[in-house]
């Protein structure tokens, strides 16, 4: 397998993008392999995308790699029909990965970024019928913006596009996809992970809150989580610049390769 991870182009990718694509392609592999370190991997399986800024493209991860192996370089072009425009390391893409994939960018164009993950206590909330509940500062940061779709099948179907863009909404960042998982979307790969390590969070707070029962679970009120909620919200938030230098050089720390 070693072999194949090596792409055999005589230009390099990084030499062959414009400089605006590259800077995209290190973001969206930071995300990647931030995601082993938070534990939202699923084996080679879910998918984070990005779409090119001024084109109705975006990057996928290739199918058959672990997300630790996930760097700038071996990401995946595809159009928004699903043909593949570059695939360094000639893996494909997971087909579940364009249908949800292509939905959410198709139907939201502020979306750049698009995260879909199968973490167990997403999984967990997503099977709860009373979904995301206001008990945590965490929920608070997302719950405002959480839409739901219910379970079809695996994401093999391109006519449950039509359905999931209609729950997805205009305004929505975040959808609990009922039996399945969580899914984030942003204006920029940054935006995208926070929300999803929020919504994350949130899902896991709630499954260790209900270990003691629902009826023991102190739900907070509309005042508060409103007022919580506005100033996750409010547009000087410092995290807003300040998370993701902080992520990228943890990753710098372990000695990843994302840039590469």
């Amino acid at each position: 397998m070693s072999a194949v991870l090596k792409p055999s182009l005589a230009k390099s990718v990084k030499e062959r993008v414009s400089k605006e694509e590259w800077e995209l392609r290190v973001d969206l592999a930071a995300a990647y392999q931030l995601a082993v370190i938070f534990k939202w991997t699923d084996l080679i399986y879910t998918h984070f995308s990005a779409r090119l800024p001024g084109h109705d493209e975006f990057l996928i991860n290739p199918y058959g790699l672990m997300f630790e192996e996930i760097t700038a370089s071996n990401l995946i072009r595809i159009d928004h029909h699903g043909k593949v425009l570059d695939d360094p390391l000639g893996l494909g893409y997971n087909e579940a990965g364009f249908v949800i994939h292509g939905c959410v960018h198709e139907a939201r164009p502020d979306a750049q970024c698009v995260i879909h993950t199968h973490a167990r206590a997403g999984v967990a909330v997503s099977a709860m019928k009373c979904g995301l509940l206001p008990i945590s500062q965490h929920a608070m940061r997302i719950q405002r913006q959480v839409s739901y779709h219910d379970y079809e099948g695996i994401a093999l179907d391109l006519d449950e596009r039509t359905r999931m863009a209609k729950d997805l909404g205009g305004t929505s960042k975040a959808m609990i996809l009922r039996n399945h998982g969580l899914l984030t979307l942003g204006a920029s790969v940054r935006e995208a992970f926070e929300v999803m390590y929020y919504l994350d969070c949130a899902c896991q707070i709630q499954v260790d809150a209900m270990a003691g029962g629902i009826d023991n679970v102190q739900q907070m009120s509309q005042q508060a989580g409103d007022a919580a909620a506005g100033q996750f919200e409010r547009p000087d938030r410092p995290s807003a610049h300040k998370d993701w230098p902080a992520l990228l050089r943890l990753l710098e720390r372990k000695g990843s390769n994302y840039a590469s």
